[in-house]
């Protein structure tokens, strides 16, 4: 969501299942097949547009989640045993294989019915993230009306802005008017 914090200007992305199926792609979540597979299933399948709803549901929690986190602050109970039941859910779609002499977790790719996929892969981040010494690198953007959270690997962790480019010059260009403006 762009904006989330802005009543009149806040914008949802995600819409409908093809477009979750975009997102998924765009951040390599998904390869190019699976994500035509998914299309495919989408139109083939009811259940498409729950299987949706849910994973909004759980970008909800988990922005409620991260948000928390990054203001110093402990997940809160209900919201951690959501990510908790779906997590559990998620990794029970992956199997121990063999490759290369070693072995590794591989998620199964069920070709007739992969709708839950991209969520599994969302919960199984999410725990690899919370549990993880990337999570000390979390903010939220400082913008009023942005509310995007990220991973702050600047130099000296100082980091205040999702998008230096974005919030950034704004912020700074506000600043920078109501200076001279006085």
């Amino acid at each position: 969501m762009s904006w989330r914090k802005s009543s009149d200007r806040s914008r949802d992305h995600l819409n409908s299942y093809d477009d979750l199926v975009a997102f998924a792609e765009q951040s390599t979540l998904l390869s190019p097949g699976q994500a035509g597979e998914l299309r495919a299933q989408s139109r083939r399948r009811t259940d498409a547009h729950e299987i949706f709803r849910r994973t909004i549901s759980f970008r909800e929690v988990l922005f409620r989640a991260f948000s928390t986190l990054a203001a110093g602050k402990p997940v809160a109970p209900d919201d951690l045993q959501t990510i908790n039941d779906l997590a559990a859910r998620a990794l029970g779609h992956r199997r121990l294989a063999r490759a290369n002499g070693r072995y590794r977790w591989e998620w199964q790719w069920d070709r007739t019915n992969n709708m839950g996929f991209i969520l599994w892969r969302i919960a199984e981040s999410t725990a690899e993230l919370l549990t993880s010494t990337e999570l000390a690198a979390l903010r939220e953007c400082q913008a009023a009306e942005c509310g995007w959270l990220f991973l702050d690997h600047s130099r000296n962790h100082s980091r205040r802005w999702c998008d230096m480019k974005v919030c950034g010059n704004r912020q700074k260009a506000r600043r920078h008017y109501q200076r001279t403006r006085s």
